[in-house]
């Protein structure tokens, strides 16, 4: 027991450097830990899923503040970007975490691996318009109305949204590590929205005790606080990182984290 509640600061950590160095939060890696770890807690293996969904996200508020605020003092948070995507966000992270929620533990788990297959993919091999050296600052309805779609998917599969705001900004011409900064940003909203809502719209008492709704309490505070400790670590390697390299470690991160999950 005590060696298992160790792993959670560890998880946190791996989280925090991911969080600065993708703009993910580290959330795939934390999902697929913790459908195997919560079970030693008592978590019925059919409520695990779902419990790693909401104590990943739960944890991603903390994590991506951290990375947030180191990329900030870099200058890669393109704000006005933010500021369209968010409200859309909201919304989605709520309503993913309702339909989540209704779903089977088994069926969530194989849209979690779809996802990371496909955005893997898509990350791989999408091409960064030429830099022109312009300031690229996507704003816009069509922002918020994307940021409905991120919120949702994200929210079912346990992330800050990082593996589609990141390819988002990208497509709209900016750069890989700003794309990175701007979606940790993000990312703080929607772990707000999803774990609130896994919170909040669970049926009743569905885990032990220490647990708000689906998120299993001792885990997401033990991941958070190691998490903020280290995100500042991989927010310097993303901007020691070429554009097209950390394309590449996104793609191969995705394809790792799905082929790990058929396991479970």
């Amino acid at each position: 027991m005590s060696l298992s509640m160790l792993l959670f600061p560890v998880l946190g950590a791996v989280a925090g450097i991911l969080a600065g160095l993708l703009g993910i939060g580290g959330g795939l890696v934390l999902v697929t830990a913790l459908v195997w770890l919560l079970p030693v807690y008592g978590i019925p293996k059919d409520a695990a899923m779902h419990a790693a969904l909401a104590t990943s996200l739960a944890s991603i508020v903390l994590t991506g503040v951290s990375s947030a605020r180191a990329h900030h003092r870099r200058g890669s948070v393109l704000w006005p970007s933010v500021a369209w995507l968010v409200p859309g966000m909201l919304l989605g992270g709520w309503l993913g975490a309702r339909l989540a929620i209704g779903l089977d533990g088994e069926v969530l788990k194989y849209g979690v691996i779809a996802y990371c297959a496909i955005a893997g993919t898509q990350m791989l091999l999408s091409r960064s318009p030429p830099d022109t050296g312009a300031a690229v600052v996507p704003t816009g309805a069509g922002m918020t109305g994307a940021g409905i779609g991120i919120g949702i998917a994200s929210s079912l599969v346990g992330i800050g949204g990082g593996s589609m705001t990141v390819p988002l900004l990208v497509w709209r011409g900016v750069q890989p590590v700003r794309a990175v900064g701007t979606s940790a940003a993000c990312g703080v909203f929607i772990g707000l929205a999803s774990a609130s809502g896994y919170a909040l719209q669970a049926p009743g008492d569905v885990l032990p005790s220490m647990a708000w709704g689906y998120v299993y309490l001792p885990a997401a505070i033990g991941i958070a606080l190691a998490s903020v400790l280290v995100a500042p670590l991989g927010t310097r390697l993303a901007h020691a990182i070429s554009g097209p390299a950390l394309k590449r470690v996104f793609a191969v991160f995705m394809y790792c984290i799905g082929a790990s999950l058929l396991l479970w």
